[in-house]
């Protein structure tokens, strides 16, 4: 499984999530800092990465296009920003998300909640 953080987290969940093993990349890796949602998400998509952020843009771009891939980790608003605590939410729930993001899915963490919309959007 591999991941690129996006600029709206920390890149030091991208450190952390290499350490636990997995291939993380921060878009700062990449000099794409101010590289728009679109173009992340094709680099993402080019390189079968999960895309982690905290920007709900990621979820409308999808759902416009109509893609099934990359699938997006969210952490929505009320979720802690703290690094350390976004990626034990991410790695302690990886088992359980891990064969929705392989499908194509956004997973959108919440304090109280994990939801898991499969992709494309409106796909029955």
């Amino acid at each position: 499984m591999k991941f690129l953080v996006d600029n709206a987290l920390s890149p030091m969940v991208a450190e952390q999530l290499r350490q636990a093993g997995y291939d993380a990349i921060h878009v700062q890796d990449y000099a794409m800092a101010s590289a728009d949602d679109l173009t992340i998400l094709e680099r993402a998509e080019k390189e079968d990465r999960i895309v982690v952020s905290a920007d709900t843009d990621f979820g409308t771009l999808l759902a416009l296009r109509n893609q099934q891939k990359p699938s997006v980790s969210l952490f929505r608003k009320d979720t802690s920003r703290r690094p350390q605590i976004q990626v034990m939410l991410l790695l302690n729930n990886l088992p359980a998300m891990s064969d929705a993001v392989e499908q194509g899915s956004i997973v959108v963490f919440e304090p109280k909640r994990i939801r898991i919309r499969t992709l494309p959007i409106g796909k029955i």
